[in-house]
């Protein structure tokens, strides 16, 4: 059973810095002290399990994360991290812009604006406008 756990989290671990790089790490890391268990069942169920399944590209898998988190209205540092991620995996600036103008048909407009603030704060910071 803990071998059948470390390959979860081994590919798990791989899926995360394929989507996310450094900020997936940075996030785990984040969760060392306060709860790592947490830090390694996100890395096992989320990125070992559900993110590796083959039903779905990274593309398809990180708009149907981004439009989740967005309607969510509540998630911005995650949401923020997932465009990103998004980025990462080949969706176009376009692409996310219009996830979340489709978010206010099912999430209302103030959860479609923070998502577009949200986003538009992504682009200027990988753009190199503002500090990370």
């Amino acid at each position: 059973m803990e071998r059948l756990a470390d390959d979860r989290y081994t590919r798990g671990w791989n899926k995360l810095k394929e989507i996310d790089g450094d900020v997936g790490e940075r996030v785990i890391a984040a969760l060392a002290p306060i709860a790592p268990d947490f830090g390694r069942l996100l890395v096992e169920f989320g990125f070992g399990d559900i993110y590796s399944r083959p039903q779905l590209d990274l593309r398809a898998r990180e708009i149907a994360t981004i439009a989740a988190l967005a309607a969510l209205g509540n998630a911005q540092p995650q949401l923020k991290v997932h465009i990103e991620a998004a980025l990462n995996v080949g969706c176009t600036r376009d692409e996310i812009v219009e996830v979340f103008m489709q978010m206010a048909v099912y999430a209302g407009f103030p959860a479609a604006l923070n998502a577009l603030f949200a986003a538009h704060e992504v682009f200027r910071q990988r753009d190199g406008e503002v500090s990370a």
